[in-house]
């Protein structure tokens, strides 16, 4: 993974605040490429181990099918209202499909622990529960570029 920034690094967020930031966080945008070449941007939940980003995608859905079709991906996971609160990550790269496609709960060492992070955020649960519709897809990001626009208030 490589955090390049020329940029901004003023505002970078740290290794430290970054996975706090993406292990606080729930919500995400998708930015994928379409048939046509259109870009195609959705949102879902996910789960951040540290390394990658899961997400658990329905598998019927555009960006399944865009991602199936091309694996280039960027994500944007951002908050704050007022200028001097905006924080976010933009993670890029290319996903990988891990698991059944829909996942059905077999066993799976490598999601033991993304399932766990994912279903005790997301669904107050100790185990994910599966619906037979959604499967999950891993970034494990090439490029991340931070920002945290508090850090202008202290300069």
């Amino acid at each position: 993974m490589t955090v390049t920034q020329r940029r901004g690094r003023k505002i970078m967020m740290t290794p430290g605040e970054l996975d706090e930031f993406l292990t606080s966080q729930r919500t995400c945008r998708v930015a994928t490429v379409s048939t046509d070449g259109a870009p195609h941007v959705s949102t879902l939940w996910f789960a951040w181990d540290g390394t990658s980003m899961w997400l658990y995608s329905v598998v019927r859905s555009k960006r399944w099918t865009d991602l199936r079709r091309d694996p280039r991906v960027a994500i944007v996971v951002d908050t704050g209202e007022e200028y001097d609160e905006l924080r976010g990550v933009e993670l890029s790269g290319t996903v990988d499909f891990v698991g059944e496609a829909p996942r059905t709960g077999e066993l799976r060492a490598e999601l033991d622990v993304p399932e766990t992070l994912f279903a005790r955020k997301n669904f107050r649960l100790e185990e994910m529960p599966h619906d037979g519709r959604h499967a999950w897809i891993r970034l494990t990001p090439e490029k991340i570029v931070s920002w945290d626009f508090r850090k202008l208030g202290s300069a």
